[in-house]
């Protein structure tokens, strides 16, 4: 399982970004949520010493096991949905360990990114059959199911994105690319408006939350789309340095506390009011440069499950930074994902430094011209 490595091979760049980005984002939720804090500081430490441990195991070895991770994600997601998952905030999608709360949707990110690095590595010459892609239409609708019924909708988004992003990386046809895009767009866009009037008529929140954000100053919406609008007004607020973190001005959003779960949602806002438009930018460069080098380590890959790996890794740190600074700055509807390495919550944490120890193990393969 461990194998010996040329320390040259070893991308220190990307541990060092990572690293960065994670002790802003610890700064960030003192001044948010000071007394979660040193839980975040904890995290951060067994994080990198899981990655590094991670990093130096041959993952073409661990791969062999992913219908065992596989089944036990299954059964960890279906526990969620009994009587031992925890619940908060409406939603069911927390086990509880004897107060250490675990999040099973967040580690079934990676392990779905590991299960089908091996399931379409191993059905790379049959990739465009209909027995191979249904199969795997399956196998991902499964957990999603029950991630969807938590309720999790912007998880179950994030892990539908991976998972199509996987199937193009992995070899998907493009003349079936584009027929499926030709009848999912018209049939997605009838599938939208008729869940929209069912939710409607049920007063589900998720319809409530799309209707403020566009239409935030309706009255019936108004209440909802506060949140969202004060989160705008946090992040314009901070101009281009920025308020100082940890300040004391009578003026912030977030001491007025104006804004709900600082230290996980809407951990951007805070940044854009206490750092600034050059302390985003900052954390949005971070985050960019953490992608490309998933990227670049993918095309230097020795094998497809190497390269499936690492674009797994890029799409969900891209797909889940996209979703949460586009929250926060309205340019979608209220849908709560953490923001890669910067938002408090352990069980992301520790999942995105598993992924990255992946990601760095296949960096250390690098295929031999």
């Amino acid at each position: 399982m461990l194998k010996q490595y040329k320390l040259r091979n070893y991308h220190f760049q990307l541990v060092v970004s990572i690293l960065v980005l994670n002790i802003i984002g610890i700064l960030i939720i003192g001044s948010a949520k000071h007394s979660v804090q040193k839980m975040q500081i904890l995290g951060c430490i067994i994080g990198m010493v899981a990655m590094v441990i991670v990093s130096l195991m041959d993952y073409s070895f661990i791969l062999r096991f992913t219908w065992l991770y596989y089944i036990g994600i299954i059964v960890l997601l279906g526990l969620v949905m009994t009587g031992i998952g925890d619940s908060a905030g409406g939603a069911q999608r927390w086990i509880d360990f004897g107060g250490f709360r675990f999040q099973p949707s967040e580690l079934a990110k990676i392990v779905l990114i590991l299960f089908f690095a091996r399931f379409f590595s191993k059905h790379a010459e049959n990739l465009n059959t209909v027995k191979t892609i249904g199969l795997s239409f399956v196998l991902i609708g499964i957990p999603l199911l029950l991630i969807v019924t938590q309720p999790d909708t912007s998880t179950s988004i994030a892990i539908a994105l991976i998972f199509i992003s996987l199937l193009f990386i992995a070899g998907l046809s493009y003349k079936i690319v584009l027929t499926v895009l030709g009848i999912c767009i018209p049939t997605g866009l009838i599938g939208i408006t008729v869940i929209l009037r069912m939710a409607q008529s049920s007063g589900d929140y998720r319809f409530g939350r799309i209707m403020a954000w566009l239409y935030p100053q309706d009255p019936r919406w108004s209440d909802i789309a506060a949140q969202q609008q004060n989160s705008i007004m946090a992040i314009g607020s901070g101009q281009l340095w920025g308020k100082g973190l940890n300040n004391s001005a009578a003026t912030s959003m977030k001491n007025a506390n104006y804004i709900i779960e600082p230290q996980t949602d809407f951990i951007f806002a805070v940044a854009g009011e206490e750092l600034g438009f050059i302390g985003t930018m900052v954390i949005v460069l971070l985050l960019l440069f953490i992608v490309i080098e998933c990227i670049l380590i993918a095309r230097k890959a020795k094998d497809l499950a190497g390269r499936l790996i690492c674009c797994g890794m890029a799409a969900l740190i891209g797909f889940q930074s996209i979703f949460n600074i586009f929250v926060a700055t309205g340019l979608m509807p209220n849908t709560g994902i953490p923001l890669p390495f910067v938002s408090y919550g352990l069980t992301s944490l520790l999942s995105l430094y598993l992924g990255m120890g992946f990601v760095l193990n296949v960096g250390l393969q690098p295929k031999k011209y």
